[in-house]
C-alpha cells in the first residue's frame, strides 16, 4: 500500500510527523475508512525502538503477515517484532468496554509504552444493541479510558465513525473531548492521506 502525504489547507495545522505517535497523549485518528488497517503503519517505528504495544482489536483488522513484511523490509526477524506486541480481540461493544477496564490487569503481565484501540466508538454503533444499553457501555468506556489517562503509556483510537449513518454520532464527540489530541485523515487524490490536527491540548508536567 502506497501512503503518500499530502499537505492541508486552512485553519487547522497540517500534523508535522503524522506516523509517528505523540508521547503520553489520548490521540483519536479519525476520518478515513481505512484507519483501523492504517493503524499498522505506526506500528514499525514504535516496534524498532523495542517498545511494547498493547493492541486493543475491535475491527477484526490487525495482520500478522503485514507486521512480519514491516519487520522483513527493515532486515528484522519478524519474531523481534512479533514478541513486542500483545493483541486482544472484542467483537462486541461490551467485550471492547471490558478489555479497557481490564488495562490495568494486563499491565501485571504486560507494560506497553502505547496502547492502541481500533473501532472505538464504531463497535457502539451496532443496532442489534439497544441505545441505552450502548450508552451505557460507551460511559464504562469513557471512565476507563480517563483512568488509563494517568499511567505512562501513549494511547490512539483509530476511527472508522464518520462512515456510520447513527443516531449515536454524539459518541464520536465525546471522545474527541476527553482526547489529548483530535487528527483527521483524509483520502486525497492520487492515493494520498492528509493529516490534520483538529485539537491539541498540552498535557501537564509534574
Amino acid at each position: 500500500m502506497n501512503l503518500p502525504l499530502a499537505a492541508s489547507s486552512g485553519e487547522r495545522k497540517s500534523s508535522p510527523r503524522p506516523w509517528v505517535l505523540p508521547n503520553r497523549a489520548l490521540t483519536l485518528y479519525y476520518g478515513c475508512p481505512e484507519m483501523p488497517r492504517l493503524s499498522h503503519y505506526f506500528l514499525p517505528r514504535v516496534l524498532l525502538e523495542e517498545k511494547r504495544i498493547l493492541y486493543l482489536d475491535g475491527a477484526n483488522q490487525i495482520s500478522p503477515l503485514l507486521v512480519a513484511r514491516f519487520a522483513r523490509d527493515r532486515g528484522v526477524d519478524p519474531s523481534a517484532f512479533n514478541c513486542l506486541i500483545r493483541v486482544s480481540r472484542a467483537f462486541t461493544c461490551f467485550q471492547l468496554t471490558e478489555l479497557i477496564r481490564r488495562v490495568p490487569k494486563f499491565l501485571e503481565t504486560f507494560d506497553p509504552n502505547v496502547l492502541i484501540i481500533t473501532a472505538l466508538p464504531d463497535l457502539f454503533f451496532d443496532e442489534d444493541v439497544r441505545d441505552r444499553e450502548a450508552r451505557a457501555s460507551f460511559e464504562h468506556a469513557l471512565e476507563g479510558l480517563a483512568k488509563l489517562a494517568a499511567l505512562p503509556v501513549s494511547i490512539a483510537i483509530f476511527s472508522d465513525a464518520t462512515s456510520f449513518k447513527t443516531s449515536r454520532r454524539d459518541f464520536l464527540h465525546r471522545l474527541c473531548k476527553q482526547a489529548n489530541e483530535v487528527v483527521k485523515v483524509e483520502a486525497r487524490p492520487g492515493a494520498e492521506l492528509s493529516f490534520t490536527c483538529e485539537k491539541a491540548t498540552p498535557l501537564l508536567t509534574i
